[in-house]
């Protein structure tokens, strides 16, 4: 079952990765650093019937690139 875990936990690092802008300094960065600099961020999370909103502090430096990786996950419409 830890295999398994670790597996998962590797592919959603691996496509946060691909999704992040090749313009930015996190587009080379190891995981380590983005976990550190997209996941281990201090965030207000508000939730709504239709949607997640995710306030950042105004001096967060990668606030743009949570931007940029949301849009690229954002389902295509239909």
């Amino acid at each position: 079952m830890r295999l398994i875990l670790h597996t998962a936990a590797y592919w959603l690092m691996w496509r946060l990765r691909q999704a992040i802008p090749k313009t930015t300094t996190l587009a080379t960065a190891e995981f380590a650093t983005l976990r550190l600099r997209l996941l281990k961020v201090a965030a207000r999370v508000i939730e709504t019937a239709s949607r997640i909103r995710v306030a950042f502090a105004s001096a967060c430096p990668d606030a743009n690139a949570f931007r940029a990786i949301a849009a690229a996950f954002k389902p295509a419409p239909t």
